[in-house]
């Protein structure tokens, strides 16, 4: 009943499925920011604060009693449960998790218990956003990033392998000269259709 990752045959630490997390962390972040632009557009922060204390309690249960049994994770493992599991080390993500559960109970203590609205829950809650959003559609854990710095053990097993810096890139993974250009291209073009009104006025003053 209580325990942090599960054992896999073949790895000597607990550990999880990378894909069944992302799940999750994609699952949290939509509902997550459905409530803050709710909140952010119409000033009504009631989707608010029952998405913070859906989240506190969610993450709550991820590491104080096991990850398996929260909500997020339970719809993440059903949605992905016909892919190919990619296993990463459980520890750093009590790390990041912990992060996770700090930013909702200061969010819970600020919106729910004593409906303070400010620049702070903007910020606190544009944090949370983010981290899901880069774990969601990265893979990228910001947390784990942390818990690598902190300890001299390295983590063995991190999601894409990235924790191996000796295996250099495939040749699929690199960025040729054209790409680099078209992307630079389309870049200037969405610039100047944004702000070349604003460029002329600004020049010419017409």
């Amino acid at each position: 009943m209580f325990g942090f990752g599960e054992k896999v045959i073949g790895y000597d630490t607990p550990m999880f499925n990378e894909r069944e997390v992302r799940a999750a962390a994609g699952i949290v972040f939509f509902f997550a920011f459905m409530a803050f632009m709710n909140g952010f557009l119409t000033g009504n922060n009631e989707p608010t604060k029952l998405m913070v204390t859906v989240f506190l309690f969610d993450f709550f249960i991820r590491i104080f009693i096991n990850p398996k049994y929260a909500p997020s994770m339970v719809v993440g493992r059903w949605v992905v449960n016909n892919q190919k599991p990619e296993y990463t080390d459980a520890a750093p993500k009590r790390w990041a998790w912990s992060i996770g559960f700090a930013l909702a109970a200061i969010m819970f203590y600020l919106v729910v218990l004593n409906e303070i609205r400010g620049p702070i829950n903007i910020l606190t809650c544009a944090l949370c956003l983010s981290l899901l959003f880069f774990e969601a559609v990265f893979g990228i854990c910001a947390g784990c990033k942390i818990y690598n710095l902190a300890h001299t053990e390295k983590v063995k097993h991190c999601p894409g392998e990235a924790c191996d810096l000796t295996r250099g890139r495939d040749e699929i993974q690199t960025l040729s000269l054209a790409q680099k250009t078209i992307f630079i291209l389309s870049m200037l073009a969405l610039f100047y259709l944004a702000f070349g009104g604003i460029i002329k006025f600004l020049i010419f003053g017409q």
